[in-house]
Parts: C-alpha cells; structure tokens; sequence
C-alpha cells in the first residue's frame, strides 16, 4: 500500500498562489470601479472645474446636497408649475455654469468643451446659429431616448454677449429643461429652452 507523503513547503506554496490570484482578482475589480468612477459625469465634470472662481468667469455651481435640500422646501401643492419644478431637481447631480466675456477664457472654455465632448462621448443633440451666438448642445442619454444623464451646453457669445459654458448632471427629462431655467435663471437658460422646444 502506497504511503502519500504531504511536504508542507508544498503546501504553503499552493496558499501563497491562490492568495495572489485572490489579490490580483482584487486588484482588476478595484482598476474597473475606478475607471467606471472616472467615466462618469459625476467626476467628468472636473474637467471644467478650473473655471471656478477663475479671473473675468461668472460661476454658478450646485451639487446634490443642495439639490436635496431645495427639493424639501415646503410649497402651495396647489402650484403644479412650483411642484414639477422640485420633482426634476430631485433627480439632479450637478449643475455648473460658467460665464464670460473675455476672448481669452472663451477660447479656453471652447477647447475644455470640445476636449470633453470627445473624451465623454455625448451625442450632438442640435446646433443653433442664432444672432451671431454659436450654440451647441450635446447629451448623454439614459435608458429612454428622451430620458438625459449629462446635458452640456456652449455657447459662443456674439458682440458684447456672454459666452456660456453650462453641465448638467441626473436623470432627468429632456421636456423638463424648460422649468429649471425658467425657476433658476440660469445663464443662457432661454437660448437652451428655445434650442430644446418640441423635442421629445
């Protein structure tokens, strides 16, 4: 009858290899999350962040939190116009528009935008030559068609116009645009809701 002898360097060995493999599975999960991470429009939006309290640049920023705050301010029920408007900013991330009047920056900002708009993939939604204003408005789209995770809009202002550059992040309805800039006053708010009218 054959004896099996079990050398114990050999089974430390057989523990060490299947602990790196465990440690190398580790490591591709952790590298896919955080590319996944680095994808997305949460952390894309860094890419125009150097335009934040920038010299000659408006800023108007607003993140989840206060998103989630605004949506909880007690309004008449009866204001169906007040209410659809807290029902979309419950569905927002992030908003960041910036503005300006300076060549300088504009030029910065345009090539900011088209660097992203390659890097994000987000699909050219319509382009508008209006008044001398070159306008430009690009999406990324959620599950429906008219459903929108990233909305980025630019602006090239005409003579004496701003320049606007504007990203919107959430899961939001394209028809719904029309309430948040009429309710924030956002900068180049009415060319966005001209550009956006009727589409679905």
């Amino acid at each position: 009858m054959k004896s099996t002898i079990h050398d114990p360097s050999f089974c430390e060995q057989a523990k060490q290899n299947k602990k790196s493999n465990n440690l190398s599975l580790s490591k591709k999960f952790i590298l896919t999350l955080v590319v996944v991470l680095i994808s997305s429009p949460f952390f894309a939006q860094a890419a125009f962040d150097k335009f934040d309290g920038q010299d000659g640049v408006t800023s108007i920023v607003v993140n989840k939190k206060m998103f989630d705050l605004m949506s909880k301010v007690k309004v008449d029920t009866s204001d169906k116009e007040t209410q659809q408007y807290l029902n979309l900013i419950k569905k927002l991330d992030n908003l960041k528009v910036f503005t300006t009047k300076s060549t300088r920056v504009e030029g910065e900002m345009k090539v900011a935008a088209d660097k992203y708009i390659k890097s994000a993939g987000l699909e050219e939604l319509m382009r508008v030559n209006d008044s001398g204003k070159n306008i430009k408005i690009l999406v990324k789209s959620g599950a429906k068609d008219s459903q929108i995770r990233e909305l980025l809009m630019f602006i090239e202002g005409a003579k004496n116009d701003d320049t606007v550059l504007m990203s919107l992040t959430g899961d939001f309805d394209l028809s719904e645009i029309s309430i948040l800039t009429d309710k924030m006053r956002i900068p180049g708010g009415d060319d966005l809701k001209k550009a956006t009218k009727g589409k679905k």
